[in-house]
């Protein structure tokens, strides 16, 4: 088969080469490359011709010198007890004022699900986040070095006064990539509770005081009433002051009973009522097995 007798020659592919990684060029694209050589009025070829040269040599990478910034997932947390991993978050709560919101910061325990902070601010900013994590750093009695706190990407959260914060407590700081709330799905489905509560009001509130009140009403409730589905129906408090055990513990004795009345009426085992011993955040995807591999193939 004869080649096109338009194709560049060794020599004419050497130049494409040469030239996109002269001093001039290497940080640019052929979508730049061959406007600028245009301008100093050499032509050499298309951009699609340094695209496909370039690819062919492996040089079609992005040549800027500011390279797209790459976000990696946040890595794995893992929590087998309270004040190992507290997750914060803030939203924003209607004032009667339009366009002026209260911002509600809030801290959550994600072994436990308990909320160990709320608390109203007329205003987003730093200095609020340091002093509602001491605030609840002391009241919770941390221990040192044991709490990873994780948290979106925004500035009330990455400010020097926080990170400041941050490391005179020997708080690990962790953050989510930025404008993906998947990365904080503790903090995130909290808040569509609080929002989506039948008692969340329908009106503004007319004042931080006023914001305040009834988001301490809404915590009492969560951390003392709500059965919370992801602890084996408990509440935060239950199993954060480690009361989960004598409670499931009961629950199982209480299914054991019915299904010795009557056996029939039982299929397979009872309901699974033993504690939550792990929680992830950011759990690592599993890779397959060898086994899980051959058995695909087959």
């Amino acid at each position: 088969m004869t080649d096109p007798v338009n194709k560049f020659s060794a020599e004419e592919r050497q130049r494409v080469i040469t030239t996109s990684n002269a001093p001039n060029y290497r940080d640019l694209s052929p979508k730049q490359i061959v406007p600028k050589l245009a301008d100093t009025g050499v032509y050499i070829g298309s951009e699609a011709t340094f695209y496909r040269i370039l690819r062919e040599e492996d040089q079609v990478n992005h040549r800027e010198r500011s390279r797209p910034a790459t976000n990696n997932r946040p890595r794995e947390k893992k929590a087998d007890g309270p004040c190992q991993v507290w997750s914060w978050d803030i939203t924003y709560l209607k004032s009667t004022i339009k366009g002026r919101f209260f911002y509600l910061y809030l801290i959550m325990d994600i072994w436990s699900r308990k909320i160990m902070a709320a608390t109203v601010f007329n205003k987003e900013c730093g200095q609020n986040s340091a002093l509602m994590m001491v605030e609840a750093y002391h009241r919770h009695g941390v221990d040192p070095e044991k709490l990873t706190l994780h948290s979106d990407n925004g500035g009330p959260m990455k400010g020097s006064t926080m990170l400041a914060t941050l490391q005179r407590l020997k708080v690990v700081p962790s953050f989510s990539r930025p404008r993906v709330s998947d990365d904080n799905p503790f903090s995130e489905s909290l808040f569509r509770t609080l929002k989506y509560r039948p008692g969340y009001p329908s009106q503004p509130f007319a004042s931080e005081q006023e914001a305040q009140r009834w988001v301490d009403g809404f915590v009492k409730w969560y951390n003392t009433d709500h059965l919370h589905g992801e602890i084996r129906f408990v509440t935060p408090d239950d199993r954060h002051y480690g009361r989960e055990e004598v409670i499931l513990n009961k629950r199982k004795e209480v299914y054991d009973q019915a299904r010795q009345k009557n056996p029939n009426r039982w299929t397979g085992q009872t309901r699974n009522w033993e504690p939550v011993e792990i929680v992830r955040l950011n759990p690592e995807k599993k890779r397959p097995s060898e086994e899980d591999l051959l058995s695909k193939a087959a």
